[in-house]
């Protein structure tokens, strides 16, 4: 089959379309021929290197959010069969520690990542424990199924388990076009929350907008006062960020008295002052969001099947265009995610 294989830390030269061996199967196991896999920061930063995940070995196939058909089952497997639409969870931890006793399974000392230190979705085909598969109702394309894995199940994390995001609550999300601040503005009016949107330019606005966010605000244009004015001067019960110095001192000062700021992300740097005072004399809570779980994945992707929302795309690229794909993905004007196919 061809895949995409890393054999080496740089530039796109280290990535290189191969003939490599169709993957066995163990008896829990199953083989997924690929339709689609969405390209990651998390491929980009292992391909630039250092990697970043415990046991990642070269060659590497990258390749974490994968969608596609089940090609053959493990003897063990009786839930699925053959030309089942599936998309992967690809964390998956060892069930033993305390961590995975709890559902933690981002936070494992032996988590197995497929696409991230286990062999991934660049490729024609893939195999992956059955566990790991979820069903892909029919009406929903297999292409969007892939768009949705680690971005809406990290939003979701973000928003309900870590921020206890309630209807009728307001929340900013900062950089709302990304693709898991836009999985993160329909989950939050989903779920009754007032949402006010900020992005850098009109035209991230503009598809944020035509996702039904009717407080959109130009980062420019004092977002800030915005909230204020919308919340009667109280300010915002919830701040998402995952952008970081650039916008921290905007997000800490959008909230209201006893706020929560979710921080989940650091793509303007990784160090963030603040004054001390106006963050307890407002008893405002800094909650980090880590890793998604099991459950959050599950939740995320039934809301998404029966709430008839939208995982934007970018670009879809054919599996030899992955710099090309890189690209797109580190170009700032673009809205959703982008893919690609065998």
């Amino acid at each position: 089959m061809r895949a995409m294989v890393q054999t080496g830390f740089g530039g796109p030269e280290v990535v290189t379309a191969q003939d490599v061996p169709v993957p066995t199967i163990g008896a829990d196991e199953v083989l997924i021929r690929v339709a689609a896999c969405a390209v990651n920061r998390m491929d980009l930063l292992q391909r630039q290197g250092p990697a970043l995940l415990p046991g990642f070995a070269l060659p590497h196939v990258p390749g974490m959010d994968i969608a596609g058909t089940v090609a053959e089952v493990g003897s063990a497997v009786s839930d699925l069969t053959v030309g089942s639409r599936v998309v992967v969870d690809p964390v998956l931890g060892c069930d033993e520690c305390t961590y995975c006793v709890a559902g933690d399974f981002g936070y494992c000392g032996d988590v197995r990542v497929t696409g991230g230190n286990r062999p991934g979705g660049y490729a024609e085909y893939v195999a992956v424990k059955a566990v790991q598969t979820h069903p892909v109702p029919d009406e929903v394309e297999l292409t969007t199924a892939a768009a949705l894995p680690s971005s809406w199940s990290t939003a979701y994390h973000a928003l309900f388990p870590v921020g206890r995001l309630a209807a009728g609550e307001t929340i900013l999300i900062q950089a709302a076009a990304s693709a898991v601040s836009i999985a993160a503005v329909q989950l939050a009016m989903e779920a009754g929350a007032q949402v006010v949107a900020v992005a850098g330019s009109q035209a991230k606005l503009d598809a944020v907008r035509a996702l039904g966010v009717e407080h959109c605000v130009p980062l420019d244009a004092d977002p800030v006062a915005y909230v204020r004015e919308l919340t009667g001067g109280r300010g915002a019960q919830i701040v998402l960020d995952h952008v970081g110095p650039a916008t921290w001192p905007l997000s800490l000062s959008a909230l209201g008295v006893r706020g929560r700021l979710v921080f989940m992300g650091q793509t303007s740097g990784n160090e963030v002052t603040f004054g001390l005072t106006g963050a307890y004399h407002r008893e405002l809570s800094l909650l980090g969001s880590g890793a998604y779980t099991p459950e959050d994945f599950h939740r995320a992707l039934t809301a998404f099947w029966y709430g008839k929302l939208s995982a934007p795309i970018a670009a879809v690229l054919p599996l030899e265009g992955l710099s090309e794909a890189f690209d797109v993905l580190t170009d700032r004007t673009t809205v959703g995610k982008v893919l690609v196919t065998p």
